[in-house]
């Protein structure tokens, strides 16, 4: 059985002494009431609740994993679960972020982030139940009418119902535009929905009463291609028009999926055989209507691969500071003890340092991006809307893509300091490693995001985001030149994000000449842009810390930890750059 305390410490002074949150909050419309005491208040149940509810569940529900009635074609998830959905319903927490005319409590998408952190370290595969329900709210906030809000979203934010996505196809995987579900419509405002979805999380279960499948399908009249996908709301049982519940719908789950990971999150394969389902948004604009549940999601898988790095990393300190093995180079540092312990080895010490680096770089980072989508959405000049826009859209795909990576250099690290007994499940490290290899995958592997981030992000949109983020940094360089206690970081950021502008522009020049360059340099320019966007939030977070009243040690082993990143992760860019320019000659063609 593994450990797990909630980072509250950590995760306070992220979002107040990093960021400045309260002050950016309380600003915002809407946002008066948005305290620190209230945000600290929120985190400490959300902490109690992952430690006591959640985690316990978390090894047990991985053994156990869920059960597929073939007869019923129903899912019953593992052992305590259900109470433990109970539990998270009745606490408000589904609603926390909605708004209050949809039953929510309106508080902001920055908390939500740092919650979601809290549930996802507890236990990732029973988060991705109502992970996906928030997606699902958002994207009938935005695109539903009145009556499917009332019928279908305020359930969810309740927490008696939750929320699908149903994308993907035997056929169409990230190419949704080979998607073959077909929606005929009946001639009373419905649609019969048919065909075959795979991947589908959460897509059958025991935890509520109904489930939301937003559906992507195809009109009679579709044009072919991406351009001809519409969204539909198909629910697991057919609602009433007093809103109750009717009879079942024909959406079922035709099988689970047998995992390496996330064994307690029903993956189904789900059948719609002419299910009754509801357009929702525009005819042919389901793609873009999907594309505001999909961007949610990618910035909450990100969470997930900070959520079981800080997990293990939790393990695999504290497993170093009680196993005695061996003893320091220079001579006993325990003489009174038979060993030494773990940590007066120098590999053991860069490999915990590793875990802590990307563990408290990626929170900055995430909190940071959730923080703009606050100012995006309830800032009252439409010109800082749109400029935390810019930045929230430059950097999901590096929340995305590097965080859930660097999770599993940090899941490996964690279990090679337990050696052989990290290989045995008993000790909890391996099944860390076999969830955090699933997030790298779904929601856009991370290929999908390097693509997004350099042709979409920046060359498509001309870098508009990026041009933001690189001023940021740069006006934060300024404003430190002169501290001597910042001058080890300071002076390698800028240098490194000045190089970051430079590669960036010669690389453009490049696509533009051959389109091939983009695939071929795209994951190593995602790495290096990583890279020195988490050296920017470690500069950041010392400059806080040295400002702060954090107790010594805190402020110690953040410049301890920065020093580190500095020293031997930042120089990975070097690598990623002449990987860059080597360009796509380098990667020939295979017969």
């Amino acid at each position: 059985m593994t450990l797990y305390k909630a980072p509250l410490d950590d995760q306070r002074f992220t979002l107040f002494d990093v960021l400045g949150s309260e002050a950016v909050l309380t600003r915002l419309q809407g946002g008066a009431d948005h305290s620190r005491d209230l945000i600290d208040a929120v985190l400490e149940e959300a902490g109690k609740l992952s430690e006591q509810v959640l985690a316990p569940t978390n090894a047990p529900g991985d053994a156990e994993g869920c059960h597929y009635d073939k007869e019923n074609r129903t899912v019953t998830t593992p052992k305590g679960f259900k109470e433990a959905f109970k539990a998270f319903a009745e606490g408000g927490w589904a609603g926390l972020t909605m708004a209050e005319k949809f039953g929510g409590q309106a508080l902001p998408g920055v908390l939500g982030t740092a919650t979601t952190e809290l549930f996802q370290s507890g236990n990732l595969s029973w988060s991705l139940y109502p992970l996906l329900s928030e997606g699902a709210c958002h994207a009938m906030e935005l695109h539903g009418t009145e009556a499917q809000q009332e019928t279908y979203l305020k359930p969810i934010v309740e927490g008696r119902w939750t929320g699908t996505m149903c994308l993907t196809e035997p056929q169409a995987g990230s190419d949704l535009g080979l998607l073959k579900t077909r929606a005929e419509p009946k001639g009373d405002g419905s649609y019969a929905i048919s065909g075959t979805k795979i991947f589908i999380s959460a897509g059958e279960h025991d935890l509520a009463e109904n489930i939301v499948h937003l559906v992507l399908a195809r009109l009679p009249d579709a044009p072919a291609g991406s351009r001809g996908i519409s969204m539909f709301i198909v629910p697991k049982f057919k609602v009433n028009a007093d809103g109750s519940l009717g009879e079942r719908n024909n959406a079922y789950a035709g099988a689970i999926e047998h995992k390496m990971g996330i064994k307690g999150s029903a993956t189904c394969v789900m059948n719609f055989d002419d299910a009754e389902g509801f357009l929702i948004g525009q005819p042919h604009k389901g793609l873009a209507a999907m594309f505001t549940m999909m961007n949610a999601a990618r910035l909450a898988v990100g969470v997930q691969g900070l959520a079981l790095a800080e997990r293990a990393l939790q393990n695999s300190l504290n497993y170093a500071r009680e196993r005695l093995q061996g003893r320091a180079l220079s001579g006993a540092k325990f003489p009174d003890k038979p060993a030494d312990n773990l940590l007066v080895q120098p590999d053991v010490r860069r490999m915990l340092l590793t875990q802590r680096a990307f563990v408290e770089g990626s929170r900055a980072l995430l909190f940071y991006t959730a923080l703009q989508t606050d100012v995006e959405a309830r800032a009252a000049d439409p010109a800082e809307r749109a400029k935390a826009s810019e930045l929230v859209a430059f950097l999901i795909p590096i929340a995305k893509g590097v965080v859930t990576e660097l999770a599993q250099e940090c899941t490996k690290e964690a279990l090679q300091v337990y050696g052989g007994h990290g290989f045995i499940g008993e000790n909890g490290m391996e099944q860390f490693v076999r969830d955090a290899r699933i997030i790298t995958l779904y929601e856009g592997t991370t290929g999908i995001q390097a693509a997004d981030l350099l042709g979409r992000k920046i060359l498509q949109l001309k870098g508009v985001g990026f041009k933001h983020f690189l001023e940021e940094i740069g006006a934060f360089c300024k404003q430190h030149a002169g501290d001597t206690s910042l001058q080890p970081l300071v002076g390698p950021l800028g240098a490194a994000s000045k190089q970051w502008g430079e590669l960036t522009l010669a690389l453009a020049q490049r696509v533009q000449a051959n389109p091939e360059e983009l695939g071929a340099a795209a994951v190593d320019y995602l790495w290096y842009s990583g890279y020195v966007t988490l050296a920017y939030f470690w500069a950041r977070s010392v400059a806080a810390a040295e400002a702060s009243a954090q107790p010594a040690a805190f402020k110690q082993a953040k410049r301890d930890t920065a020093a580190f990143y500095f020293a031997r992760i930042l120089p990975r860019t070097l690598m990623h750059k002449a990987a860059i320019e080597a360009g796509v000659a380098t990667v020939p063609g295979i017969d």
